[in-house]
């Protein structure tokens, strides 16, 4: 997707004075400029902004614009370089670019070739930033980042699963359905040391008892009728890797006892066969029931329960953490209006009251499913309760002062004790807004394209929302 040229920064790095008014007059309808007389002025920009393209020239009084290249290279996000000089020539040129200039242009400069250079420049620094994200969500998609939540109730669950990620520990995870048990057994395969590793999974409660059973150690051909051929099971496949057995308080008697010597001895034997199958798996199981009262009641295995829940994580329904609706709403209206190719609105106070009010018997995936109803029914500027479905508008949560009570923010760039938001008072719906906006440009010494970036909106946005805040003219 094509950068917004209008948000994005250009620094002109040149020491005559009318050179660098000229290129502003002549750029600043189309991009958001910035200008240096000297290296030291340059860097500081670099630093505190995030400057996209750097045009530099190649002397700077008594400085040089190559070493002024070499030196923003190494900033944390590098812009691309563009060098300008009166003495062109060949070796020039080639320097620039040893140096890691993207390209340059000769003095007297022609502008229109300046501004089709810098578009160059832009559109390749653009897919370099998407195959980089496209990287990101593929390595990070359940991530502890794609965890939302602030709830105190929450804050185990994160403990929990950065301490036992590393480890070859069995997991299991109980909870609610909706509740986000199957996110959380991706967040511990993407944080162990098996993440390159494929993380399979079997929906233990989609298959009869002897479909599961040969899914989970595969067969041998003949084994059982329509057994043509020999097939690995499951836990082959996972072999190194991570197994996820959700719904594990589904399977039958016969099909413990064989997962308990697989966990046990780390072999199997597929079904009609003598084979022993040595396997290195991690398991994670999960389940919306209790296992312990299916203990009691005899209808899951005491020793098989022991050797499954050697860390248990419990996943907090979400009537419990009521505070996260917030966070995981606003997640959900971009990644709908993105989906499903619309502008993002916001959600009107009544609306954000109905939802808190709501006591989500689906959990977050109810939620989830109740903002994209609302995103793909809106079409002004904002989603009101009437664009929410019809069990949210006829629940008992309308009427009152929205009141949302946060902690530490885990979402969105704010996750991590170093930038965590302590908002403990009750806050209507602009100072939630406010208070993020404030917090965000702490974070980044005032840096308001660095700070646009961490609340996911434009530079644009971010300047129209401090206007109405009052905090600029």
């Amino acid at each position: 997707m094509m950068t917004d040229l209008e948000d994005t920064i250009v620094l002109i790095v040149d020491d005559e004075k009318n050179t660098r008014d000229g290129l502003r007059r002549s750029f600043e309808d189309e991009f958001d400029i910035y200008v240096a007389a000297n290296r030291a002025e340059a860097l500081e920009i670099l630093r505190s902004e995030s400057v996209e393209v750097m045009v530099t020239d190649l002397r700077l009084g008594g400085e040089d614009g190559m070493e002024l290249i070499a030196e923003a290279l190494k900033i944390p996000k590098p812009p691309v370089c563009i060098m300008m000089t009166a003495y062109g020539s060949v070796d020039i040129a080639v320097e620039a670019m040893k140096r890691g200039a993207y390209d340059y242009v000769s003095k007297p400069l022609n502008i229109d070739e300046l501004e089709l250079v810098i578009k160059r420049a832009i559109r390749s620094r653009s897919v370099e930033s998407e195959n980089a994200s496209l990287k990101r969500q593929v390595e990070k998609k359940f991530s502890m980042e794609n965890i939302i939540g602030s709830s105190p109730v929450m804050h185990p669950v994160f403990e929990t699963v950065q301490q036992v990620a590393a480890t070859k520990a069995t997991v299991l995870i109980e909870g609610e359905s909706g509740t986000g048990k199957e996110l959380i057994a991706h967040s511990i395969h993407n944080l162990s040391g098996r993440p390159k590793s494929k993380l399979t999974i079997v929906h233990c409660a989609a298959l009869s008892p002897q479909l599961l059973e040969s899914e989970l150690f595969g067969h041998e051909r003949g084994a059982f009728t329509g057994a043509t051929e020999r097939r690995k099971g499951r836990f082959e496949e996972a072999d190194g890797g991570t197994l996820f057995l959700d719904e594990i308080g589904e399977i039958d008697g016969n099909t413990q006892v064989k997962l308990l010597r697989a966990l046990g001895e780390r072999t199997i034997q597929r079904v009609g066969g003598n084979q022993v199958i040595k396997v290195d798996v991690r398991v994670i199981a999960a389940t919306n029931k209790n296992l312990a009262t299916l203990v009691e009641e005899g209808e899951f295995r005491d020793d098989l329960y022991f050797r499954l829940n050697v860390i248990r994580i419990e996943m907090p329904p979400l009537r419990s953490r009521k505070e996260d609706i917030v966070l995981l709403s606003e997640a959900f209206l971009r990644e709908f209006a993105e989906e499903n190719n619309k502008p993002y609105r916001e959600l009107t106070a009544d609306a954000l009251q109905r939802l808190i009010g709501y006591d989500w018997p689906g959990n977050v995936r109810e939620l989830r499913t109740a903002i994209e109803h609302g995103v793909v029914m809106s079409n002004g500027p904002k989603i009101t309760l009437r664009h929410l479905p019809q069990f949210v508008k006829e629940s008992a949560g309308a009427g009152g002062r929205l009141t949302v009570g946060l902690g530490e923010r885990r979402a969105q760039g704010f996750g991590g004790e170093d930038s965590a938001l302590a908002v403990d008072d009750a806050l209507n719906l602009n100072d939630v807004e406010q208070r993020y906006i404030r917090k965000a440009l702490d974070r980044t010494d005032g840096n308001r394209t660095e700070a646009a970036r961490l609340l996911g909106i434009s530079r644009r946005t971010l300047q129209r929302k401090l206007k109405e805040m009052g905090e600029v003219k």
